[in-house]
């Protein structure tokens, strides 16, 4: 399998973070843009280096870079995620506007008519947003919060994360055993430290 990452200015960097990382656990294919926003967001809370971050990818590009292979729709690729999703890049998604290459990467993912998940991170929504996200949602793409799940009894915010992080994988299609599902017994199989030293 093959998807596109790409985490831009808003908070939550952790979740690309880990999804990112359980892709390359996987064996997964990752092709990865992070803006500029996102790699000061990056540092900030997580205190990590966003290049260490970039080189947990298959291939990564910079924001600016429309020579990359996922610009263009011959690129063939499974899906495409967007963690964490920034309004503003919502809103160039949601009206063609692909300023830059996460944008112009999502626009070809629609126009291909691939999976695109976005997971925005913004509260409260203006009626702007929700109007850009039921837009998106009108044509096909995946809206997902990353809304936590307490029924699950989380133990820390690793969990959290980890949930976040299966229900996305979940909805590009990617098998991985990072949780319990309905109707079995409720677990975590290890957290982001534990599974990724």
């Amino acid at each position: 399998m093959r998807f596109v990452v790409a985490m831009t200015g808003a908070s939550g960097a952790v979740y690309g973070i880990s999804i990112l990382r359980e892709l390359a656990a996987l064996g997964v294919e990752t092709h990865l843009v992070v803006s500029r926003a996102a790699r000061y967001i990056i540092r900030q809370e997580t205190g990590l280096d966003p290049d260490e971050v970039s080189r947990q990818a298959t291939c990564a590009y910079g924001e600016d870079d429309f020579d990359a292979d996922i610009a263009s729709g011959s690129f063939r690729h499974d899906g495409m995620v967007i963690v964490p999703c920034s309004m503003k890049t919502l809103a160039g998604v949601a009206h063609g506007y692909a300023e830059n290459l996460t944008q112009r990467a999502a626009d070809v993912t629609i126009k291909e008519r691939r999976r695109l998940v976005l997971v925005p991170r913004e509260t409260p929504l203006s009626p702007i947003h929700l109007e850009n996200m039921l837009k998106l949602a009108r044509i096909g793409v995946t809206i997902m919060p990353p809304v936590p799940a307490f029924y699950l009894r989380p133990r820390n915010v690793e969990e959290l994360v980890l949930f976040t992080t299966a229900r996305v994988l979940d909805q590009l299609g990617v098998e991985h055993d990072l949780a319990g599902r309905w109707g079995e017994k409720f677990r975590f199989l290890g957290s982001l430290t534990s599974r990724h030293p």
